[in-house]
């Protein structure tokens, strides 16, 4: 324990140095406006935010991004209360019960209790980031290269399998992401690789252009015709945002369940707050004595996906920062960004740096406690925030993107690459692709290849001993392989299932 406390001092006084603590508010402001406005999204935005990490030092990056991560969900329920549109896709299940309860005038009992469903889960994944981080970490030191490729492999897989839409569409999308992560000068021999001759492109695809493209440009043309302003007034006085006493008491199972819940699925790769808070509004009607409250502006329905979406978010950092391998498509970002800054995440980021690591995990409880205050006093600037038009928002965004990307390298080329991206982007939503898994795959694809490479030289050339005699990277090639055909399995099956619901419609 007195590891643990020492840990805490350390990242108290890294946290609250005046400049992390000052990219934290912009983190957690930023991360709250976005989460507010439906059809732009986390990813997006940080994202679009991507090009300013080159100017930060590394840990004021990763508070400020982590920052917008975990302010977006706080902000995401805001929408999903008053259009039934939620912020992010996290928030989608809170328009269930929200947007009932602001049509019966109740929506600052809603956007306050959220606030505090937030936090609650918010704490719950900070305490199991702070418990067992290092036990995870010192694990992986044991780890070699055939181990953290089978890892990788399975995080890959489990991203694609897991993330909505077909699984097979899901694996396409994480080798396309593979494929472009590998374009650009190979680190052991010199030589070119996929550059179609263009001399931008030695270094590689620029993630900057991919992130932005992929989900900033994407989201907006995706969302210009589908999103509508606030039209209504709403109450957002202290006296309409408190809650009667039966709430609270009911509020309470709810919000523990859903911290334990968001916690557990937060840990594993490729999960994500999305079907924590799905899985948490289920469990809860199931335990529920009054079922039937559901779906019409119950207290409980949104407090705990609100708790689970806020503790996934806090969970998804363990694997991150202490194997190095994204627990989501954001985490990918962080990764990135360290990255960036020459810094390998991963079980050695707590030996080589541990002021960073645990400066992050100790901005997260400033972060969450700077968005109670920011949010409560505020709910009303975010309400008016939804009155903006979206043909100024959506041509302001444009322009910052161009603005940004360009700013990177001070190069053109990266402008058209954006364009090209967003399009592209648009095209996969269209298919029905998720655009996701090829971030991860991109993230991933370099180290992947690295590990593989040092796994078969160690091994001779021989894949048996490099994978199949390692009992660790067995068991994870294993799980791999039953992930992925169950995967393929229940595409198949949905299919036939489409398709004869298809045919008996057509011969009714």
């Amino acid at each position: 324990m007195d590891g643990l406390f020492g840990n805490i001092v350390l990242g108290l006084g890294t946290a609250l140095a005046w400049n992390n603590l000052l990219w934290c508010v912009v983190g957690v402001s930023l991360g709250t406006l976005i989460g507010v406005i439906p059809g732009v999204g986390t990813l997006a935005t940080m994202s679009l935010l991507f090009p300013i990490t080159y100017h930060l030092d590394p840990t004021a990056a990763l508070i400020m991004l982590a920052g917008i991560w975990y302010g977006s969900t706080y902000g995401g329920s805001t929408a999903s209360i008053l259009l039934n549109l939620p912020g992010t896709p996290a928030n989608a299940v809170t328009c269930l019960d929200g947007f009932p309860m602001a049509k019966q005038g109740r929506a600052g009992v809603a956007l306050l209790m959220t606030t505090v469903a937030s936090f609650v889960g918010a704490s719950a994944g900070i305490v199991l980031l702070m418990l067992f981080a290092e036990p995870i970490a010192s694990v992986a030191f044991k780890f070699g290269p055939s181990e953290y490729f089978a890892m990788m492999v399975l995080g890959l897989v489990a991203a694609s399998v897991v993330s909505s839409g077909s699984a097979m569409k899901g694996v396409t999308m994480v080798v396309a992401g593979v494929m472009l992560g590998l374009v650009g000068t190979d680190v052991n021999s010199g030589v070119s690789r996929f550059t179609l001759n263009f001399p931008e492109l030695m270094d590689g695809v620029g993630i900057v252009a991919l992130a932005m493209g992929l989900f900033g440009i994407t989201e907006i043309i995706a969302s210009v015709n589908h999103v509508k302003a606030a039209d209504r007034e709403v109450d957002v006085s202290m006296k309409s945002m408190l809650p009667t006493r039966d709430e609270v008491k009911r509020s309470w199972s709810g919000m523990a369940r859903g911290s334990s819940i968001g916690a557990m699925l937060g840990v594993l790769p490729g999960v994500g707050p999305t079907v924590a808070a799905f899985m948490a509004y289920a469990v809860e009607k199931r335990m529920s004595k009054h079922p039937e409250r559901f779906g019409h502006g119950t207290i409980e329905g949104i407090m705990a996906p609100e708790t689970a979406n806020s503790a996934s978010d806090m969970a998804s950092f363990i694997p991150t920062l202490t194997l190095g391998i994204p627990g989501s498509v954001t985490m990918a970002l962080i990764i990135g960004a360290l990255m960036i800054h020459g810094i390998q995440p991963g079980p050695s980021m707590l030996t080589e740096q541990p002021a960073m690591f645990w400066g992050l995990i100790m901005s997260f409880w400033i972060g969450n406690i700077l968005l109670v205050i920011l949010n409560v006093p505020m709910i009303g600037v975010w309400v008016r925030v939804l009155t903006i038009p979206y043909h100024i928002l959506y041509p302001a965004i444009v322009m910052f993107v161009c603005i940004g990307v360009y700013g990177v390298n001070n190069n053109v080329f990266d402008v058209y690459a954006v364009m090209l991206f967003g399009i592209a982007g648009y095209i996969l939503r269209v298919l029905a692709f998720e655009p996701a898994p090829l971030l991860l795959g991109y993230v991933l694809g370099p180290m992947l290849e690295e590990n593989f490479r040092r796994a078969m030289l160690l091994a001779r050339g021989d894949i048996g001993a490099a994978f199949v005699s390692r009992p660790i990277s067995l068991w994870l090639l294993v799980i791999t392989l039953v992930l992925l055909v169950w995967g393929i399995w229940s595409t198949v099956r949905q299919r036939s299932a489409v398709s004869i619901a298809t045919e008996s419609v057509k011969s009714s």
